[in-house]
Formats: C-alpha cells, sequence, structure tokens
C-alpha cells in the first residue's frame, strides 16, 4: 500500500445550451456541486464558424451547445468564473484559435490590473483542436487538411511560448470509437494524427528546438471508454506505452515527464440505449472503471454522460447524478491508496502487447500513404470505420453482440424515470436564436466598424503568408469582429472542404441472412412493380456533422439493393430538394441529430411542396423525442426512426413500406 492518497482527477461535466447566461448560470451550479473544471460544449454554428444570421445555422442556434458569436457572450459565458484559476476543456476544432483568442482576450478584461502576457500564463485548460478526427467521424471541420494543420500548428507554437499551462490540442480518439474504431484502430488513428501535428510544428519552425520537448509535453489525448472495460483499460496502457515510444524514438525527447501520456475520456455515449435507458446508469460506471482502476495509465480528467443522452438534452439532475458517480469512486473507495492493481498480470501484458502490435501494423499502413492527412484524402481512413461500424452492427443485429434491453432481455417493467419523456429530459430555449440575432446585431452596431475591418484585412493578409496566424486573430477579437467574419475571412484565402464520404468504398454486410434477403426480394419485386430500380435519396440538412448513422443506413440500403445516393453533411434544405428532383428517388430520408428536426424538416416539405413533389415520401430519423414525432408525422412525414430502431433490415423493411404506401401498391 503507497504511504500516501493519490489526488482524484479532475471532475468535468460536458455542459452548454441555449444562451452564454443560461450556461453561465450552470456552470457555476456544477462547480458549487464539486465538479474541479468545465468542459464546454458549444453549438454548430459557433463550431463551424457561422454567426447566427446565416442560413446555414437555422434551427442550430443553442441546440447542442452553447452560442457563442462575439467576445460580449464570452464575457457572459464566464461572468462570475475566475479564469485564471479555472482549467476549461472547450470542445472547439476548426474554430479552435478564435475561440481561444476570445478566452484569452476574456481573462485580460477580468485582471485589468495584470498584464496582458501575465495573465497568459496563468490559463490552464484544453482546446480540442483536432480535425482531422472531424474529418473522420464529427464532421465539424471548415477548411481543407493542409490549412487546417497550418492553424493547428500556428496554435501550439502560440501556446508553448505565451500559455505554457495550456494544452493547445486534444488527439481525440473519442470520436473515432463512435464511428465504429476497433481499440486498434483508436489507437493507431489518434497516433498518426499525432504524428502529422508534431510533424507540422517542427516544419514550421516557430518552436525553438529547445522547446521542442515542452511541446510534445503538452499534447494531450482525449479518449473513448466502452463497455467492455478490460478491453478499454488494456487499450489505455497500450496509448501510454504506443506514446512513450514514439516521443522518445521518432522525436528523441529525453524527459520521462514530457513523455507521459496525458488524456482525458469522456466515456462511451455510442453505447447508451432508449431503450431501457435505466441501464446506462452501470454501463456509465464500468467504462469509468476502465480508465481509472490502472494507476499507470489513469486519466487526468473525466467527463461522464447522463443516462437519459439517448434520449435527449440532460437536466442539471440528471447531470449531478454523473457528478456524483466520479466523487463516490474517488472519494468513498479505497481506489487512490494503492498503485497499479495490474502490474505483472500475465493477461493483462498479453492484450495489451496484442493491441501495441495491431496499432502498429496500421500505423505503419497509414505512414506509408504518406501519413494521416493523404489517408484522409483518399478517404483510407473513413472507410475502414464505416466498415467496421458496419460489422459491429451487425453483430449487434444477429445477437452476436449482446445489448441488455435492446437484443436481449428486452421485457420490461415501466420505469418511473420515464413515465412522463417530456420531463425526463431538458429543452433547449426555443428562444435562444432569436436572442443570438438580437445579440448579434447589438454588437455590430456598437463596435468600431472601421477598426474589425481593419483586423480582418490583416488576418486575411497574413493568412497568404507563413507568418503564425494568432497575433491576427487576437486582434480581431480585441476589435468586436464575429465568429462568421473571422471564419468567413479564413474562408475566402483557405477555400473550404467536403470531405469523403467513406460509403461508397466500405464493406457492409458480407453473406446476408434470412432477414435481408427476404427485404432484398420485396426491393426488388417493388422496383419491378415501378418499372426501375428504386432510389432513396438520404440527407443531411442543417449543420449536425454526426454522421454515423447516415452512413450506416445508407449501406444497409445499398447490401438491400436501393440504389443510394448520399452526398455527406451539412446541406441547406435547398440542396437536398434539389437532389431528390434531379435524381427523381422514390424516397427521401433525413437524418438529423442535433435536435433540429422541427425546424428543418418543414423546411424540407415545403420546397417539395413547390417542386410538386407533395407525394414524395419523407422519413425522418435521429434523436427525436416522441410527441416531436408524432407532430412531424402530423406534417406529412411517412415514418420516423430513433435509436430504439437498431435493427437496420426492419428500417431497410420499414423504406419498402413506405415507398409501396406512397405509389398505391397493396
Amino acid at each position: 500500500m503507497s504511504q500516501h492518497k493519490d489526488q482524484p482527477w479532475v471532475m468535468r461535466t460536458y455542459a452548454g445550451h441555449s444562451t452564454a447566461e443560461a450556461s453561465n448560470a450552470l456552470y457555476r451550479t456544477n462547480l458549487a456541486k464539486g465538479q474541479t473544471g468545465l468542459s464546454v460544449a458549444f453549438d454548430l454554428p459557433t463550431q463551424t464558424g457561422y454567426d447566427p444570421d446565416s442560413p446555414l445555422a437555422k434551427g442550430e442556434v443553442g441546440k447542442v451547445g452553447v452560442p457563442v458569436q462575439h467576445l460580449g457572450e464570452m464575457r457572459k459565458l464566464f461572468n462570475e468564473i475566475p479564469l485564471t484559476t479555472m482549467n476549461t476543456s472547450m470542445t472547439i476544432n476548426a474554430t479552435a484559435m478564435w475561440l481561444l483568442a476570445m478566452y484569452q482576450v476574456a481573462a485580460e478584461e477580468q485582471n485589468p490590473g495584470i498584464e496582458p502576457a501575465e495573465v497568459a500564463k496563468q490559463l490552464a485548460g484544453t482546446t480540442q483542436n483536432d480535425i482531422i478526427k472531424e474529418y473522420l467521424s464529427r464532421g465539424t471541420y471548415v477548411f481543407p487538411p493542409e490549412q487546417s494543420l497550418r492553424l493547428i500548428s500556428d496554435m501550439i507554437s502560440y501556446t508553448v511560448n505565451y500559455i505554457p499551462k495550456w494544452n493547445p490540442i486534444n488527439i481525440c480518439s473519442y470520436h473515432l470509437q463512435e464511428a465504429g474504431a476497433t481499440p486498434v484502430q483508436e489507437i493507431a488513428y489518434a497516433m498518426c494524427t499525432a504524428i502529422a501535428v508534431l510533424d507540422a510544428v517542427k516544419a514550421a519552425g516557430q518552436v525553438s528546438d529547445e522547446d521542442f520537448e515542452k511541446t510534445v509535453g503538452r499534447i494531450s489525448f482525449f479518449v473513448n471508454a466502452g463497455v467492455r472495460f478490460v478491453e478499454e483499460m488494456c487499450k489505455m496502457r497500450a496509448f501510454v506505452e504506443l506514446w512513450d515510444e514514439i516521443t522518445r524514438e521518432r522525436y528523441g525527447v529525453q524527459d520521462p515527464k514530457m513523455r507521459r501520456f496525458r488524456y482525458g475520456v469522456q466515456v462511451n455515449s455510442l453505447g447508451l440505449t432508449e431503450a431501457q435507458p435505466e441501464n446506462n446508469v452501470q454501463r456509465i460506471v464500468l467504462e469509468m472503471l476502465a480508465v481509472t482502476l490502472s494507476k499507470n495509465a489513469r486519466a487526468r480528467a473525466v467527463q461522464l454522460p447522463a443516462w437519459n443522452e439517448a434520449l435527449g438534452l440532460p437536466r442539471p439532475w440528471d447531470q449531478q447524478w454523473s457528478l456524483r458517480l466520479q466523487q463516490v469512486l474517488a472519494f468513498e473507495s479505497d481506489l487512490l491508496e494503492y498503485g497499479d492493481i495490474f502490474d505483472g498480470s500475465p493477461v493483462i501484458e498479453a492484450k495489451v502487447q496484442e493491441l501495441i502490435d495491431g496499432a502498429k501494423a496500421e500505423i505503419d499502413r497509414v505512414q506509408a500513404m504518406g501519413g494521416a492527412i493523404a489517408a484522409v484524402d483518399s478517404g483510407y481512413m473513413k472507410s475502414e470505420l464505416v466498415a467496421s461500424h458496419a460489422r459491429r452492427r451487425a453483430s449487434i443485429e444477429a445477437g452476436n453482440e449482446i445489448i441488455v434491453g435492446v437484443n436481449k432481455f428486452d421485457t420490461t417493467e415501466p420505469s418511473p424515470l420515464t413515465a412522463n419523456l417530456d420531463d425526463a429530459i431538458m429543452t433547449a430555449d426555443p428562444k435562444a436564436e432569436q436572442a443570438a440575432l438580437d445579440s448579434l446585431n447589438a454588437w455590430k452596431a456598437g463596435r468600431d466598424q472601421a477598426a474589425v475591418d481593419k483586423a480582418l484585412a490583416d488576418l486575411a493578409a497574413a493568412a497568404k503568408t507563413d507568418e503564425n496566424l494568432m497575433s491576427y486573430t487576437l486582434a480581431a477579437a480585441r476589435a468586436g469582429a464575429t465568429t462568421g467574419e473571422w471564419a468567413g475571412t479564413l474562408r475566402q484565402v483557405f477555400g473550404e472542404f467536403r470531405a469523403p464520404t467513406g460509403v461508397s468504398g466500405a464493406v457492409g454486410v458480407a453473406e446476408a441472412g434470412a432477414g435481408l434477403a427476404a427485404v432484398r426480394e420485396r426491393v426488388k419485386a417493388t422496383g419491378e412493380e415501378l418499372g426501375g430500380r428504386l432510389r432513396v435519396l438520404i440527407g443531411k440538412p442543417g449543420l449536425d456533422g454526426h454522421s454515423n448513422g447516415a452512413e450506416q443506413i445508407a449501406v444497409r440500403a445499398r447490401d438491400a439493393g436501393f440504389e443510394v445516393i448520399y452526398q455527406g453533411i451539412r446541406l441547406t434544405p435547398e440542396q437536398i430538394v434539389s437532389a431528390a428532383v434531379a435524381e427523381d428517388v422514390h424516397m427521401l430520408g433525413l437524418s438529423i441529430l442535433s435536435g433540429s428536426h422541427m425546424e428543418l424538416v418543414p423546411d424540407v416539405l415545403d420546397l417539395l411542396k413547390k417542386e410538386g413533389l407533395e407525394d414524395l415520401p419523407v422519413i425522418v430519423g435521429g434523436i427525436i423525442p416522441e410527441s416531436d414525432g408524432i407532430k412531424l408525422k402530423e406534417m406529412g412525414v411517412a415514418a420516423v426512426f430513433t435509436p430504439k430502431d437498431f435493427g437496420l433490415n426492419d428500417i431497410m423493411d420499414g423504406f419498402v413500406d413506405v415507398i409501396r404506401k406512397a405509389n398505391g401498391l397493396a
């Protein structure tokens, strides 16, 4: 037994919604309950660089996080929260440089008696800032890979030199697992990303050779822990060993402290179920154990989802429950009183070595292609993840992978937790979008437009050179530029990007079982009755980049014999309807997970009516409360699918039913 009790990890709750004022109140409440760090969720317009008056922002403002469109909102977000003593994690990627700049300026304003450079030295926290996984899974990228890597490199160099306690990037494998990554793929692709980032920083030459060890030491990771907690714990030990080897051998880092694998974690939200959601509590606990039991691979920061996140937005009470799970483990159990309880275990050592060997082989494959950026451009990594996810879904459907309450042990007593579903989740403030628009207009009316114009012009000019863009971004924040203006300026210089969907190259179901074979027969027969192959369009309107579900639907629909048109994420209703007209489809499927379905679906229906396609059947899939599903059907939506509809073959059968009904077939 050790002579002292270890300090617990930083305890966070991922939070932000509606408005800066509402989110600030939530943060201060959570801190009062014993939370020791902040983890800020930003809404999709903020993450993708749009102001709330952009057409693309419609329905998305304040839905999956807090809107921060200018410095005034950043001030409100951290009102009465002293930033120089706080440890803040910000889940922001494409616009990470901009949000860090506003955070730094807000901290300077909180401390008017201290030199700005001294304030910067006191700031501690993390910006996620991993754009490569955005191309692969989460979809909040803006710029092409090369230019995105330049922004990351600039930011890392700036923080190492001026904000030494800040982690400028979380290499984020969390979303890779949600996109289907196996433990081997999660380790390998995270390491490939880290290599790409460190190589870019070294090539930029903005950090001295003496300080490069510090740069490596500030790289942090953000991982996912699934319910297979022995394998997940071994994954973390493999991460630790492999990172130590790469930083020592590839980058020559001598100081063991600078080679430490420092990571935060949110346990797996993908595995949370809408059916029998009370089971999610024990899943969350098991996943937390995976990243806390092994002292040598213990997380530095942990944030847990709430039991009802598969249903909608958690309430403060639900978030409190998740925080208390951490506190009971840290303060009531004896976990922190011992050394690593797995050292010397032959079972653990063998599993760790198996994961390391597999990850090294996959890293070598990616590096042989030219590295992570090349593997994004070619679509290799994306296709591998889509195929891996398809294999997992098929395993669940076949009953080989058991999910309690979903594909086994699904009989249940009525749950008091969900007796009133509308009260079991929190609804984002419907007035948030108008509040954001009012704030934006008032902000623009009160600023010095000439100063803003100059700052943005300087930013654009610098973007065409090799200069570090952080100082120009800080100048734009101080002048009063907005999130959309900063991103729009760089869009004009860098251009935009559409990542490969991975659908066309992914292998779906290798062998059709009886269920899929029966669906194929119905698809074929219905197509013959209608005079051709059945065509379906899968569309993702709005800014929601979580495309995993849409990709799996597209892959299975293709396997079922449909002709599938899937154009990827971030489309306007106009673009989706235009494609439906051009492709002459038999059905339109909309995938929306951001909660903006009640704004975006009516727009699509109205546009179809204007095109004379009011009889084209439309289905909707996503995290949709039951009451909203009823309203959508009243509007004319043919069917609504939610996470409880896990059987893809059943969904394909539903597609055929919808098409037959729309065409008057028995």
